[in-house]
């Protein structure tokens, strides 16, 4: 509080200024609604859009510098602390124009938030994530084939597609996502079939710091202790410390051999999905606002009285029965009058800058437009037209990212499955499968199956290549009795040496 006092000392002197008033009234409004999204992002990020990622000079993190060197980091991570905790309330509503103050005619003041930011993630955590991410194998092996099935199984019981929704809604909102890999230690739910559990981080209390080389060096997870004081929990490759008060709490082996926190970066820059059009979106509530502004304030004109003077009273009254009767105060020369001072907003004006940001939204974020067929158009064109196809590249362009988290989570999972179940796959061995929509073509790509399987391709291979199931591996398992019945794979044979001419020789 004493800082906005402090500015109210400084500005009532130079209250003729208008922007030094709009500066302390804008630290007022930040007194006043702390943690809520009085700014503009660009105001809070100072314009550095994106993640900043934290990085060590250091060559190997021990219990020596990792006190140092976790101080270093959270300088850093409070920053992205306070830039994703603007991008969530974002996400959830909480926008800068429902803040936002009218001088003329203040009583009409509508705060519409088009929430376009819960839309854009959500459509694009569909398009990730609206199938489970299966694991598939690399060859035909059946013994791999039943582990990974078994595997994919295993990440089923473990809730792992609501995970990963979390996860895409996260790198979506801010930038960054992360996943952790714990112990069950014996402490899991009733009947749980796996000794780790899955779960979504928060990335405004979880970071990871990178070596120079872009490698992980530790992870840190920001909880509280039963009275309120801050707890780290980092991991190295090697360690895990419990930190306190600049202390080391308590610390060990990590078991894993790997750090369990993976990030999941929505791209190399750690730019939300949300800001990269965060100014259109703003744009779009001022204008609809101001819309709904000039509907409302031409519904409630005001009345302008001409050479003609009426009480409040008799002024009420008579607005209620509809009708007003004046007289003139000045006789015949100054005629009295009442009208009502009307000047309407062109809403078709409005529309088209509407229409115009709303396509800018569109093809800046790679979404597809939803508007319908016009005269004889076919899918195809569709697609190109309203954006399906850029949409399916954008994602396509997103997928390898995602995909290198995932096998670096991969790897640490498949390694304790060989510790304590004896698996045999190895990283390798699998295939990432980030499945989309199953119903495109379905007739094209049954022929395509028909047509592999008589040209003598292994039906594991061609069941997987359509495309068609969410888990080709569980079908190719159910399907394997019938398919090798209809497609027996044919067995090699030796060819016997034709000794009839050397025979013939001989005889002649």
């Amino acid at each position: 509080m004493d800082m906005v006092l402090g500015w109210h000392t400084r500005i009532s002197d130079k209250r003729g200024s208008t922007e030094n008033f709009c500066k302390w009234h804008e630290a007022l409004l930040m007194y006043r609604y702390a943690h809520k999204n009085v700014r503009p992002f660009s105001a809070v990020c100072q314009n550095n859009y994106g993640r900043q990622v934290i990085f060590t000079r250091k060559r190997q993190i021990t219990k020596n510098n990792i006190i140092e060197e976790l101080n270093k980091a959270l300088v850093i991570h409070e920053q992205n602390a306070i830039e994703i905790e603007y991008l969530d309330r974002y996400y959830r509503g909480d926008q800068p124009i429902l803040y936002r103050q009218k001088v003329n005619r203040p009583e009409i003041n509508n705060k519409i938030a088009v929430n376009l930011a819960y839309e854009l993630v959500e459509r694009k955590t569909a398009e990730m994530c609206a199938e489970p991410i299966q694991y598939v194998l690399r060859g035909t092996d059946n013994h791999k084939s039943e582990e990974i099935t078994q595997l994919n199984i295993t990440m089923d019981s473990e809730s792992k597609q609501e995970c990963d929704i979390d996860i895409h809604r996260w790198r979506s909102i801010c930038g960054t996502g992360y996943r952790f890999i714990g112990n069950d230690d014996g402490q899991g739910q009733l009947l749980d079939e796996s000794d780790f559990s899955l779960s979504s981080e928060n990335p405004m209390y979880t970071f990871v710091v990178y070596y120079s080389n872009g490698r992980p060096a530790f992870s840190c997870q920001i909880g509280e202790d039963e009275n309120g004081a801050d707890i780290y929990y980092v991991f190295t490759d090697n360690e895990w410390f419990d930190v306190r008060n600049d202390k080391i709490y308590a610390s060990g082996i990590n078991g894993n051999r790997a750090i369990p926190v993976i990030e999941y970066p929505n791209n190399a820059r750690r730019l939300s999905d949300i800001e990269m059009t965060i100014a259109i979106t703003d744009a779009i509530n001022v204008l609809t606002s101001d819309r709904i502004n000039g509907v409302e304030q031409f519904v409630s004109a005001w009345v302008k009285f001409v050479n003609c003077e009426i009480d409040i009273d008799t002024f009420r009254k008579m607005r209620q029965e509809g009708a007003l009767v004046v007289k003139s105060n000045n006789g015949s020369d100054n005629k009295a009058d009442v009208d009502v001072m009307t000047s309407e907003l062109n809403q078709t004006e409005g529309q088209v800058v509407f229409t115009d940001l709303f396509e800018r939204f569109l093809s800046i974020q790679g979404l597809a437009n939803r508007q319908g067929n016009t005269g004889g158009d076919t899918g195809s064109a569709v697609e190109l037209r309203n954006g399906h196809y850029d949409a399916g590249l954008r994602t396509a362009i997103n997928e390898p990212i995602l995909k290198k988290s995932e096998r670096m989570a991969l790897r640490l999972i498949l390694n304790r499955l060989r510790i304590n179940k004896g698996f045999t796959l190895m990283p390798s061995d699998v295939e990432i499968h980030i499945n989309h929509n199953k119903l495109d073509n379905m007739l094209v790509k049954a022929e395509v199956f028909e047509i592999l399987l008589r040209c003598g391709i292994n039906y594991k291979r061609a069941v997987k290549t359509i495309d068609m199931f969410s888990d080709p591996e569980q079908v190719a398992l159910e399907s394997a009795k019938r398919m090798e019945m209809l497609f027996p794979e044919e067995q090699p044979t030796t060819a016997t040496p034709n000794n009839n001419n050397n025979d013939k020789t001989a005889d002649e």
